[in-house]
């Protein structure tokens, strides 16, 4: 195959240059060059389909491709939709080639698992080990983009996995494989594929020091879905988290216990996240939270301890730090619960992330009780956003959280007022409140 041109661009200022240098001619950046392919000049050409008036197209229904593992077609919004890219990333031996192996494994017809990272041998030994029949699996352990294609092409598979991205490098760019420009090309050159042909893709990225998939943020946007693979690598259970799907519901949550066949769904994820302890202790309230359509209940654990240096600590652990630092602030100035001289350390058990405001509630309810060493009953549960002002703002989907925790034996729950059910949901008590000083209050008599 013909080399074509290549170019080397500036990511600060775009200027191009024919070949590399340490920092950019044009804005003199330090190491902003990046390896790209040069576009060659060409006459307009005119589209071969003409532009359409959007109230004139009549969308079809999706066809969803069920992966046969229920907490990972819920991730995906229901299962794979035919053309679909989804990216799949996390810590290394967290379990992502396992997942997908076993996914390929439910498939009905012929499926292609491209390993670029194992020969054929370790991935049927994996099989083997899972004591998975996949019959219908077909491996090829290659790394070249332009034969990858090709056996994209010849197999006319319906689903494939590419194990992974950073593996692969295309003969028209002459940087190593793993870099900004191979992972840029071969991504868009797959995704084209996966268009053209209606073959659902799973793309494996590795991930940075940081939690972030490796590479350029552009490899985000050209696929269709991205799911982050989370848990302790020493933990049994893993999340499966997605960022962004064009097909189905952001932060969708799949939970996944690892044993010695492989991953398996947890169809009661709250029963991992709650408290174990034989008695109520202090320090510890259970939060009703949302992720995507799912609601899930978590323990949030709070340690309030004499400081024993000048400066107090502030930690969380998933829980934002700066949120912590304001609810503690906002104790102070509205419900005069002074914690200055104390360190605090909040936890979310279980290693599961909660990134909405709705668990503000329950971080202060869990802080005051260690602080004041009041626990709170066993068979309570809290949600609802606090603001600066010292009031509880409502959280969304409140009818759908108290109908979990009634599910689960839970008695008692402290809602924003305006989250308090109409009708009366069997065997939950709903105690509503206004501002965080009569929360607080609430807790005291308890």
């Amino acid at each position: 195959m013909k080399r074509a041109k290549t170019a080397y661009v500036c990511s600060e200022c775009g200027a191009s240059a024919l070949q590399w240098f340490g920092s950019c001619p044009s804005c003199g950046a330090a190491g902003s060059l990046t390896e790209t392919i040069a576009e060659r000049g060409s006459r307009p050409v005119r589209s071969s389909s003409p532009a359409v008036a959007l109230a004139d197209v009549q969308p079809r229904d999706l066809e969803r491709i069920a992966t046969g593992i229920g907490e990972l077609d819920r991730a995906l919004g229901g299962g794979l939709v035919p053309g679909q890219v989804a990216l799949l990333g996390g810590d290394p031996g967290i379990g992502k080639s396992t997942l997908l192996l076993q996914a390929l494994s439910t498939f009905s017809g012929e499926v292609l698992y491209l390993t670029g990272e194992e020969s054929v041998e370790q991935v049927a030994l994996r099989a083997r080990r899972l004591g998975l029949e996949a019959a219908g699996v077909r491996l090829l352990a290659e790394t070249q983009l332009e034969r990858v294609l090709g056996a994209l092409e010849s197999a006319r598979v319906r689903v494939a996995v590419i194990d992974s991205i950073q593996t692969l490098w295309s003969e028209n760019l002459q940087s190593a494989p793993g870099s900004v420009a191979q992972v840029r090309e071969c991504a868009a050159q797959l995704t084209r594929h996966a268009k053209r042909t209606g073959t659902a893709l799973f793309i494996v990225g590795h991930v940075t020091k940081e939690g972030a998939i490796a590479g350029p943020r552009v490899l985000e946007h050209i696929v269709d879905t991205v799911l982050y693979f989370e848990g302790d690598p020493h933990s049994a259970f893993r999340l499966v988290r997605a960022a962004k799907n064009r097909f189905g519901a952001v932060n969708e949550l799949g939970v996944f216990a690892m044993t010695e066949k492989g991953l398996r769904g947890v169809a009661n994820p709250s029963a991992l996240f709650l408290s174990q302890h034989p008695r109520a202790v202090p320090g510890s309230c259970v939060l009703a939270t949302l992720e995507g359509t799912r609601p899930l209940l978590v323990e949030i654990q709070a340690l309030v301890d004499p400081a024993h240096t000048p400066n107090a600590r502030r930690l969380s652990v998933g829980l934002e730090a700066n949120r912590l630092a304001m609810l503690l602030a906002v104790l102070h100035r509205h419900a005069g619960v002074a914690m200055w001289e104390q360190d605090v350390f909040v936890n979310a058990v279980g290693g599961v992330r909660i990134g909405e405001p709705a668990a503000d509630l329950a971080v202060c309810l869990a802080t005051v009780s260690s602080f004041t060493d009041r626990p709170i009953p066993a068979k309570v549960v809290a949600f609802g956003e606090i603001g600066l002002a010292g009031e509880v703002r409502p959280a969304s989907r409140g009818q759908e959280r108290l109908k979990e925790a009634a599910k689960l034996g839970f008695e008692k729950a402290i809602v924003p007022k305006a989250n308090q059910p109409k009708a009366k949901i069997p065997g939950l008590e709903t105690i509503a409140v206004e501002r965080i000083d009569q929360a607080v209050r609430v807790l005291r008599e308890l």
